[in-house]
């Protein structure tokens, strides 16, 4: 009798178990379908699964050209950039997204490569303009067709208003992760600063 007991006990726990339901990862309620964030967690994970991909095609471009992939696209958005005059750092980095800093260390490399030139500024001596040599645009002619292809093969299907709608998204969601990393961070102070985070 008491061995039944204790199984009943075993199966009634493993029941509850089996019964969590995980609260839903985030509160907004334009991300919720009937209270849940099954649908928004999906999303997500084809969000991480589609840029990972982006970044494996933005490698595999510098790859063609013996680049990184951020060397790549600070050398393509110099020839998209550079006009007659050349393209700043300040500018280009904007353009790409990266930091400044990083822009300037990639550009020295390319440099070094041969592929882009550099050369002050006209209008502001502190600054620098920065474009394309002739290795450089015969590197862009070069891999230009596995752009295309590659490009083509990204965006079938793909309205142009569905790309606009894309469009404003990624820019909302751009300036928001500026406020979801500094949440990160203000996390992370507060746990090191936390009795039990030092003991532990």
């Amino acid at each position: 009798m008491a061995a039944a007991k204790r199984k009943s006990d075993r199966d009634s726990a493993s029941a509850r178990r089996r019964l969590f339901v995980a609260p839903a990862t985030i509160t907004l309620p334009p991300m919720l379908q009937s209270g849940g964030d099954v649908a928004f967690r999906e999303a997500l994970y084809l969000m991480v699964l589609s840029f990972g991909r982006l970044h494996s095609c933005r490698e595999a471009f510098g790859r063609v050209l013996a680049l990184t992939g951020s060397q790549f696209i600070v050398l393509i958005g110099t020839a998209y950039r550079q006009g007659g005059e050349g393209v700043s750092i300040r500018a280009l980095a904007g353009h790409t997204q990266l930091a400044s800093t990083h822009v300037t260390t990639e550009v020295g490399r390319l440099i070094a490569k041969g592929l882009l030139t550099k050369q002050p500024s006209p209008r502001d001596r502190r600054s620098v303009l920065v474009r394309l040599s002739p290795k450089g645009e015969a590197a862009i002619r070069a891999v230009n067709p596995l752009l295309r292809r590659v490009n083509d093969r990204l965006f079938q299907n793909v309205s142009r208003q569905e790309f606009a709608v894309v469009s404003r998204f990624l820019e909302k969601f751009a300036r928001n992760s500026e406020d979801a990393i500094e949440e990160i961070r203000r996390s992370d102070r507060e746990r090191t600063r936390s009795p039990r985070a030092r003991q532990d």
